[in-house]
């Protein structure tokens, strides 16, 4: 990469400079800005020495003050005494002075008396520089690996002791013992509902499982027109019922209308997911139950045929399991998005966009995969050997954060155990020596089982096709998304990191035409 320019502040500097007495008028001095063209104009003492600068923004202020600028004296308006340069200072240094303190000009000062002004105007335009850093600005690990970018109170995922929570209550507990809408409720209103409030909450979502109709007729082109995966139609759905209902930006919602919109969002996702899949197939969708929880109603719509109870709770667990987990990928997106005041839909297609990397959502499908190649138990070993010495990944395994067992890989474990099949026994022997045989080539790493693995193994055996693995996983990743989209909306700052510019230094003279 080519060298940064050094240039002098001599070689970029405006001159000759305009000034100023402390005594003139703003009113007198507004007119010389004019005039010259400038931005600020140095304040000066009867030896040309600097006292203060007084800039277009000082000018308004003392309009927007209702005091008549033909009146005021500047030097009630200026500010100062001014921090100041030499015509020999390196440019690059005077800049990274500029961006530390705020300034926008500095009077360039010889022998004591004014001879020109530097400003951030000449050295974009005229020089060529290193970057400078915005006040405050830090360098962060690739990954955003361990930055903390907000506070929450949606949950947090803590690791090093294979442990995370929904709120204050740990998410693997919830999953074993409580119904996924008990969940929901805890995400979306911020405590567990009593019997009153429960049963409220259940026929209010029930009712909110339809499709707009205007939606509903557009959904079989949405599922056919390119052959879609299931999780790529459903963003165009979102965004479709997101229109269909009207709406708006979170921005101009309250609290309780920005939390309506999510809720709906929630209810309707895994209605359109159903629809989808069975209109892909050549099959009519299946309307709601209200009668059914969330997951059973989701295993009827995709079918037809109300569940084995079993296997519903264990589609269940996984749905609890998997409603938040901290600020993963798509989390995060949707509270990028949410930040620039748009609405739930957008917030949530985007997320569902992140969750559609094989490196987030994606993965519980090629877990299947890898025990599908390794056929047999004694085959195992050999295949991971093989592909850690490729350089593969060993998918279903190892995680960002986890430096122990996973807890969702634990529970959902205990799911499989529960509603048997023929994968599961397959599965633990192969987990045993995958972990084994890790350990071995990958000393210190500690990589154990993620969620992925026995999701793959669990969903298989409630009758998902593994198209509709991931899709699953946003079933109820979105209640988790909407409690952060809340969450942000409610304190808002939108969200514009930096980046470090590598390329060729600017500014280049344009090619020739």
């Amino acid at each position: 990469m080519a060298a940064a320019v050094t240039r002098t502040v001599a070689d970029v500097m405006s001159q000759p400079v305009v000034t100023a007495g402390a005594s003139d008028d703003v009113g007198g001095v507004a007119g010389r800005m004019a005039e010259h063209g400038v931005g600020a104009v140095v304040v000066v003492d009867e030896r040309r020495a600097p006292v203060g600068i007084i800039t277009e923004r000082d000018v308004l202020g003392c309009i927007a003050a209702g005091v008549d600028p033909a009146t005021a004296p500047v030097e009630e308006w200026m500010s100062g005494p001014p921090d100041t340069c030499t015509p020999d200072d390196d440019v690059v240094r005077v800049t990274r002075r500029l961006s530390d303190n705020g300034y926008r000009h500095v009077p360039v000062v010889d022998d004591g008396q004014v001879v020109g002004m530097v400003s951030l105007r000449n050295l974009v335009s005229e020089a060529s520089l290193e970057p400078v850093r915005q006040p405050g600005a830090m360098e962060a690990p690739r990954g955003l690996a361990g930055v903390i970018v907000a506070e929450t109170e949606v949950g947090d995922v803590r690791g090093d002791e294979g442990f995370y929570h929904y709120r204050q209550y740990d998410a693997a507990e919830l999953a074993r013992h409580c119904q996924l809408e008990d969940v929901w409720f805890l995400l979306s209103r911020g405590h567990f509902p009593d019997a009153a409030e429960r049963a409220a909450f259940d026929a209010d979502m029930a009712a909110r499982r339809e499709i707009p109709a205007s939606v509903l007729a557009t959904l079989p082109t949405v599922a056919t027109a390119g052959d879609p995966t299931p999780l790529e139609a459903l963003r165009t759905a979102v965004s479709l019922v997101a229109a269909a209902e009207g709406m708006r930006p979170s921005l101009d919602l309250t609290p309780a209308e920005l939390r309506s919109d999510g809720e709906r969002i929630c209810a309707v996702i895994p209605t359109l997911i159903a629809a989808l899949w069975r209109l892909g197939e050549g099959l009519d969708p299946v309307a709601p139950d209200p009668s059914l929880g969330y997951a059973a109603n989701y295993l009827y719509m995709l079918t037809g045929t109300v569940p084995d109870p079993g296997l519903a709770r264990a589609v269940e667990q996984y749905q609890i399991t998997t409603i938040d987990h901290g600020f993963n990928a798509s989390t995060f997106t949707a509270r990028v998005i949410t930040s620039t005041g748009a609405d739930v839909g957008a917030a949530v297609v985007g997320a569902i966009g992140a969750l559609s990397g094989p490196l987030h959502g994606g993965a519980p499908s090629r877990a299947l995969d890898l025990l599908d190649e390794i056929r047999t138990p004694e085959r195992t070993a050999a295949v991971v050997r093989d592909k850690v010495s490729s350089g593969e990944r060993i998918m279903g395994f190892g995680h960002r954060v986890y430096r122990t067992d996973d807890p969702r890989s634990v529970l959902l474990r205990e799911v499989a155990q529960r509603i048997g099949g023929d994968r599961i026994d397959f599965a633990q022997q192969v987990e045993r020596t995958v972990v084994d045989t890790l350990a071995e080539l990958k000393p210190g790493r500690q990589l154990y089982t993620n969620v992925e693995f026995y999701a793959g193994v669990v969903m298989e055996r409630a009758g998902l096709p593994p198209e509709l693995f991931t899709p699953t996983f946003a079933s109820s990743r979105v209640i988790g998304w909407c409690a952060n989209i809340c969450e942000q909306a409610g304190d808002n700052r939108i969200i514009r990191p930096s980046a470090r510019y590598v390329g060729p230094p600017p500014p280049q003279p344009l090619p020739d035409s």
